[in-house]
This record gives structure tokens, C-alpha cells and sequence, in this order.
């Protein structure tokens, strides 16, 4: 299977992504730097950052609760995995879902996207604040966001993976990764700090 993976987006997002290939799965993914951190809330209310997932492996991604096409499958790939990861979903494994349509995703409304979904929230945190927040935060991932017609919103997908010390480590391009060599390079981030 290939990878997709991002070298660029353009100058005014990582100057270079990292690169994953289909090398042994033996091999480190390789570290693109610093993971970009945020200061967001929660579909509790309760206010997030990425320094709060320290020590956990992080899956980051960016969807919004009244798209129709690709979040929906983006997220049912998040909870498929969720489910498969088991024990280390939550105590060693977390997945944090940023909206980009901050004006309609109110917490209480990603709880709703969150429980539809069968989101273990005690891993998966759906995150809005914002316009400006979202709007930076988004930008420093990599994610351009504009508004479509009507009420829709057109975002780009990238799927992040952050080591338990805070560095991105790579990025999926698109909803059509495959789930299993997700959860294995998942896995293999966190065999590296046992």
C-alpha cells in the first residue's frame, strides 16, 4: 500500500514534511519537528492543549459536525481504530478533532458529532475556539480552510501524527489512508518510548 504523505504545502505552512515511505515498519518515522500547539476547548467545555497530551502518543485532524462527504468517513476510520488500539486508546493514545467551522461546532454540538460517532472521550477530544484560534491553528498544521457555497465549508485533510515528546511525526494526505498502517505507525511511535 502507499502512503500519502505531504512534502509541501506551500511556503506558508511547514517548510517541509516529513516523508514516509513504504519501508520496513521496523524503520522510525521520521520527525518533522516541533508539533504546532493550540490552546482550544473541548466538547466538555474544559479548555485544551496539546502540552496536555504529553506522554501519549496523538492523532490530529481537522473536520467539521455538518459535513455530508469526507469528515463522516475520516471520523468513523478515527473510531474504527479507536476500537482496535483497545487498553492503549486513551491511557496511551489519544486523538484530538479540531473543527474548522468554530461559529456552528459549539461544544455541545461536537459532543453530539463525538457520541454519534461511539467516540471514546476519554481519548478523543473534539476541539473548537475561536474564529482567529482555529483559523491559526489550522494554518500552522498545514490545513487551508474556505468557505463554499452556501453553508459548507471546503478544508483540506491531513491527519498528524505527534510523538509523546510534542514532534510531528508525519501527515496523511485524504481520508483514504489505510486504517491499519495508521494504527501500526500509531503503535510504533508509542514502542518507541517502552
Amino acid at each position: 500500500m502507499w502512503r500519502a504523505i505531504v512534502l509541501a504545502l506551500t511556503i506558508l505552512a511547514w517548510p517541509m514534511l516529513g516523508l514516509a515511505d513504504d519501508s520496513a515498519h521496523d524503520e522510525k518515522l521520521p520527525t518533522i519537528g516541533p508539533a504546532p500547539d493550540f490552546a482550544l476547548t473541548s466538547q466538555d467545555g474544559t479548555p485544551v492543549t496539546l502540552g496536555d497530551f504529553r506522554g501519549k502518543v496523538v492523532a490530529v485532524t481537522f473536520i467539521f459536525t455538518s459535513c455530508k462527504d469526507t469528515c463522516p468517513l475520516l471520523t468513523a476510520k478515527m473510531a474504527q481504530v479507536q476500537d482496535e488500539l483497545g487498553a492503549d486508546f486513551g491511557r496511551k493514545i489519544a486523538f484530538a478533532s479540531i473543527t474548522v467551522d468554530p461559529k456552528r461546532d459549539t461544544p455541545v454540538v461536537l459532543k453530539q458529532y463525538a457520541q454519534a460517532f461511539g467516540a471514546n472521550l476519554s481519548g478523543w477530544a473534539f476541539l473548537t475556539g475561536t474564529p482567529d484560534a482555529i483559523s491559526d491553528v489550522a494554518h500552522r498544521y498545514g490545513i487551508f480552510v474556505s468557505k463554499a457555497l452556501g453553508d459548507d465549508v471546503d478544508h483540506t485533510f491531513l491527519t498528524s501524527l505527534v510523538d509523546p515528546q510534542g514532534n510531528l511525526r508525519v501527515q496523511y494526505l485524504g481520508v483514504r489512508f489505510d486504517s491499519q498502517e495508521f494504527r501500526r505507525d500509531l503503535l510504533s511511535l508509542l514502542d518507541e518510548t517502552e
